[in-house]
């Protein structure tokens, strides 16, 4: 009796937490249909029907404007750039500064706090601006992937990873004659898998995402990274185009203020939506992994 108590109370309670992790995914995801719905929606449908998740006319006039006004491409371009290099550069530097913090060496616990106190103090925009432009990188998309590439919690956490790696296949390794870098390409880092996939995709949406120091470092017609670019857009629909209505938001020729922001988060955010799922089995096993000895 108290055996079959126990599995109803655990039925219940695993039911109660599906059901409560559901509907925090639809929460979650209504903001972003809701987008999509908005952005190929008519104006005037808008209006009618705000919080939309069905589509009331469908109409391409919104993406037509953002890719009108040129440029996209190239945008995209750059982004991607900065994407491919700052993974291969960031994965680089955490997965070798990893590996050796996982060993013994002198003056470890004290590189190791330092590299600490960087999650926790900065030395400021100002200062990081100034660096930045006595070293020449202003306008250079290098900078950007310098400053990206070192996350320190990644670096803690494969460090654990690595360190939970069963000894006995690294003196395997070394009776067979292999040195430390082949140990480390051929014998650590395939064990990593989950938490390079992890850490990849976390590096790949912060370089994606970044905004802030592109919009101060990277001036220059014809550099701008997609996310600077996609504001820039929205910052520049000319104000002629409104007309005043009850809403305040219709434009003329077919567009329409919420509906070219719509449009841009939609071209901003669907190519992340569109990797993760090919990484999240890799995702829910790294983000562990890990984590469990400091």
């Amino acid at each position: 009796m108290a055996r079959r108590g126990l599995r109803k109370k655990t039925s219940v309670g695993h039911l109660a937490v599906v059901t409560g992790l559901v509907v925090w995914c639809i929460l979650i995801i209504i903001p972003f249909w809701n987008a999509l719905m908005v952005s190929i929606m008519p104006a005037h449908e808008v209006a009618k029907h705000p919080a939309a998740l069905i589509p009331y006319g469908f109409t391409m006039d919104n993406y037509n404007y953002v890719f009108e006004t040129g440029g996209l491409a190239k945008a995209y371009g750059i982004t991607l750039t900065i994407v491919s290099c700052g993974v291969i550069y960031g994965m680089t530097i955490t997965t070798m500064a990893s590996y050796a913090f996982s060993q013994q060496f002198p003056g470890k616990k004290f590189f190791f706090i330092m590299m600490l106190i960087t999650m926790y103090f900065g030395g400021g925009m100002v200062p990081m601006y100034l660096l930045i432009k006595r070293l020449g990188l202003l306008n250079n998309l290098a900078c950007i992937v310098l400053m990206g590439g070192v996350g320190t919690s990644n670096i803690i956490i494969m460090k654990n990873g690595f360190e939970n790696t069963p000894q006995s296949l690294v003196e395997a390794a070394k009776l067979d004659g292999a040195n430390d870098i082949t140990i480390f390409i051929k014998v650590m880092l395939p064990l990593q898998a989950p938490l390079l996939a992890t850490f990849s995709l976390f590096t790949a949406v912060g370089y994606w995402n970044e905004w802030f120091w592109s919009s101060l470092v990277l001036n220059k017609q014809g550099m701008q990274p997609l996310m600077v670019y996609l504001r820039s857009i929205i910052n520049n629909i000319d104000t002629s185009m409104f007309q005043n209505t009850a809403t305040g938001m219709v434009l003329t020729h077919g567009i329409f203020s919420d509906g070219i922001k719509m449009a841009t988060v939609v071209l901003t955010m669907a190519p992340i939506m569109c990797v993760y799922p090919f990484l999240q089995k890799y995702f829910m096993k790294g983000i562990t992994i890990g984590a469990v000895k400091m």
